[in-house]
């Protein structure tokens, strides 16, 4: 029997997101697969079930995961969820592997050869299945336009019958995919933009976007494309020469976050109270922690004059195109390994192999039984 790739619906409040779109399916069907949707999953995104063709639906979440040899999914399955996934069947998605010691034990006792797209080896060759990137360039996009929307000011200069109105003055800090797509869009809008990151390397890429670079004399480039922790005196530094950039500011965005880790505390709430009277914070990290004290996840909170936002799971607000990202980066995770309709898995393959949370029975993730003391 043809390889049954399976797409049930996300149950997660606020999770709009969808693993597989109509074009993609085309692939997977290309390939000799077979895809079973659960009937009305891609409704949050806009994707209606008549604009998925040659696709089967199923009448619930439980038909797609007892009959599916492969699961896709955006959020983590809840137990019950598990419980009804075929022993042996794949399962491919972010998976929080860090967050949850039981689920990930639930995964293995169930024999679920599960793949978490967060333990993707960032290397060259992965870089067209990066659920990360892809999403957090949705999410950088949209912290720009939060800020835009909730700033009392106009972005761009205007020019009026009075006079003219300056441009007002945003500082990104963090220049990963998400930071550079908020420096870029805030670019666009058309806000005088100013950015930080405590790798030096980025200088380059701020300066390339048109945003003048904050240097505070702090360096410390990481692994994987991270930034390492920070000495306390290297804080300290870091946080006398930011005060002053954020005073000045009229918006500012923090992307600061490492998968599996709280985000790093980067400005102080007494930052915040410096910062103009109606000046705007959004907080991308917020629900990892947040890089701002004071913030909330999934609420705005005043600190004096200055709002302060931390919105929570930010891709969801643009589901259409998060969703078609996200499911090109699957698909090319795992289209390799589908043979004639079958799936042959090559666990000589450093991406596959890397990205491999649980099989056979098995925790395979040293890291992550490092982290959950498994």
């Amino acid at each position: 029997m043809a390889l049954l790739i399976g797409v049930p619906a996300e149950t997660v409040p606020g999770e709009r997101r969808l693993s597989v779109v109509p074009d993609v399916v085309k692939k997977y069907l290309d390939l000799g697969a077979q895809v079973m949707v659960e009937s009305g999953a891609g409704q949050p995104a806009h994707y209606r079930d008549e604009t998925f063709i040659d696709v089967r639906f199923a009448a619930s979440a439980d038909e797609v995961c007892a009959a599916a040899d492969v699961v896709f999914c955006v959020q983590p399955l809840s137990p019950e969820r598990i419980a009804a996934l075929r022993e042996g069947a794949v399962l491919i998605g972010l998976l929080q592997p860090w967050s949850d010691a039981g689920r990930v034990k639930l995964l293995a006792e169930k024999r679920i050869t599960a793949f978490a797209m967060e333990l993707l080896p960032r290397i060259s060759r992965a870089q067209s299945m990066d659920v990360l990137s892809s999403q957090a360039a949705v999410a950088g996009y949209e912290c720009a336009l939060i800020a835009a929307d909730h700033s009392p000011k106009f972005f761009p200069m205007l020019t009026y019958a009075a006079g003219t109105i300056r441009p007002a003055k945003v500082l990104v800090i963090g220049a990963g995919v998400a930071g550079l797509q908020a420096i870029a869009t805030a670019r666009r809008i058309g806000a005088m933009v100013e950015a930080y990151d405590v790798r030096p390397e980025t200088r380059e890429q701020i300066e390339s976007l048109g945003a003048k670079f904050v240097d505070t004399g702090v360096a410390a480039a990481g692994t994987g494309g991270y930034a390492r922790e920070l000495t306390d005196e290297e804080k300290a530094k870091q946080a006398e020469r930011l005060a002053k950039a954020v005073a000045q500011c009229d918006a500012l965005i923090t992307t600061a976050a490492i998968p599996g880790k709280r985000a790093p505390k980067i400005i102080t709430a007494d930052m915040v109270r410096r910062m103009k009277p109606g000046a705007v914070v959004v907080d991308m990290a917020a629900e990892s922690g947040g890089n701002v004290e004071g913030t909330v996840a999934g609420e705005k909170t005043w600190i004096n004059d200055v709002l302060v936002i931390g919105p929570a799971n930010i891709a969801s607000r643009m589901p259409v195109h998060a969703s078609e990202m996200y499911a090109k980066n699957l698909f090319n995770f795992i289209s390799p390994f589908i043979k004639e309709g079958t799936l042959a898995l090559d666990w000589e393959d450093e991406v596959l192999a890397g990205t491999c949370l649980t099989h056979a029975g098995e925790i395979r993730h040293a890291g992550v039984k490092q982290v959950l003391g498994l």
